[in-house]
């Protein structure tokens, strides 16, 4: 089946201005990890690409990322489901990286480690930038309106082309089902 990359923050799980920084402001969106036990459970491959500037800033520590993504694991194995890989940008926006998105490190090393085609898997993000890493490698994608979408949706609209657009995760595993 399909490879899908999702974008964490805002897709998977709450967003915030202030950067997701401990296990405790980690909140999933409803239904987010229900949805990603389906697409599992369906037999698609589950990987996750997120920048996580945070890092970077100071605002949290390796241990406290690790933290969020070993919930994130055990909450979607009680619900049936698995993630394959969680890959992040420990960067900030200065660095001038490869990894952070938009620029298509983080996919080019979940093609290189998983030993997969990138341009047959599908990305789902809330952001212009999550896109534009898919893109980049020939990849295709899909824009969630939780966390910034719905910002990115009113002011990319012109940039979106014919990229699907649904109100959030549960939605868009629901589309990819039922194909």
């Amino acid at each position: 089946m399909a490879l899908i990359i999702l974008d964490r923050d805002g897709v998977i799980n709450e967003d915030s201005e202030h950067f997701v920084k401990t296990l405790e402001e980690w909140i999933p969106i409803p239904g987010s990890l229900e949805a990603m036990a389906r697409l599992s459970q369906a037999g698609h491959r589950l990987v996750i690409a997120t920048n996580q500037s945070g890092l970077a800033r100071g605002l949290l520590t390796l241990d406290d990322l690790n933290a969020m993504h070993q919930h994130l694991r055990e909450s979607l194995a009680s619900l049936g489901g698995q993630v394959e890989g969680i890959f992040f940008c420990p960067h900030g926006p200065a660095d001038d990286c490869q990894c952070r998105k938009p620029r298509p490190g983080l996919l080019l090393q979940i093609r290189d480690r998983l030993q997969v085609d990138i341009a047959s898997a599908l990305v789902i993000g809330d952001s212009l930038r999550d896109l534009e890493a898919a893109w980049a490698l020939g990849a295709s994608a899909m824009l969630v309106l939780t966390g910034k979408g719905a910002h990115t949706l009113a002011r990319h609209a012109d940039r979106l082309g014919t990229t699907p657009v649904y109100p959030n995760l549960s939605a868009a595993a629901d589309a990819i089902l039922a194909r």
